[in-house]
């Protein structure tokens, strides 16, 4: 694959940014899940952020600490919310994976980047700054009012580009979140960087690298 798109869009959490979600759980709850028991307590976590967001947006402080209330009903915990709102005050402070800056200045000159997050607009500024490259756009689910995997998200950055699914290549660690959906809203060209945050399926037609250092490689760089 080598192609020359309009537009570079990213997933970030995850993908660029590194997502710490499962550190911040095994600090908090380490003492009340045993540890045999903690890969679970996380994979649980994880579904209940993914539900969150399948319907009318929310704003994401809310998202979170309903994940995490609904976690601890599971898992016959109490709910306290000064440990939820450790979740929403870290997330501005996350930086990018170590591959990440070089491989963005690989291609930033050439291509324009766009950013699509499940983020606030005020909570995303932070971490972008971290990214070391110029975005051209970047785009929230605050403003869309939509997270992704909802269509809606990925039709807004559509629109708000004015451009076209095929003028885009979509970039995500993220099967579930991204990649699935921007198949389906007709985006040929899309990348699978996998940090191993869940299973590749080849049939949804995408490019795997390892990292973003492989980026350039893929559009002919």
């Amino acid at each position: 694959m080598s192609i020359r798109p309009k537009y570079i869009t990213f997933d970030c959490y995850g993908t660029l940014t590194r997502f710490r979600m499962a550190e911040i759980t095994r600090d908090i709850f380490f003492d009340r899940v045993p540890a045999e028991r903690m890969e679970q307590f996380i994979a649980d976590f994880t579904a209940y952020r993914f539900d969150e967001v399948l319907g009318d947006w929310q704003p994401y402080d809310v998202v979170l600490k309903n994940a995490v209330r609904r976690l601890c009903r599971k898992w016959k915990l109490q709910y306290l919310d000064a440990e939820a709102q450790r979740y929403v005050d870290a997330v501005p402070t996350w930086g990018p994976h170590d591959d990440v800056p070089a491989g963005l200045a690989k291609v930033a000159k050439e291509i324009p980047l766009v950013i699509l997050s499940n983020a606030m607009d005020h909570q995303i500024q932070s971490n972008v700054a971290m990214l070391g490259a110029p975005f051209h756009r970047v785009y929230t689910a605050q403003q869309a009012q939509a997270y992704k995997p909802r269509l809606k998200a990925f039709e807004f950055m559509i629109d708000s580009l004015g451009c076209n699914p095929e003028d885009l290549l979509h970039v995500s660690s993220s099967l579930r979140y991204d990649l699935m959906s921007a198949d389906d809203i007709g985006i040929v060209n899309k990348v699978f960087v996998n940090r191993g945050h869940g299973p590749g399926c080849p049939g949804y037609r995408y490019t795997e690298i390892a990292d973003i250092g492989g980026l350039a490689g893929v559009v002919g760089l």
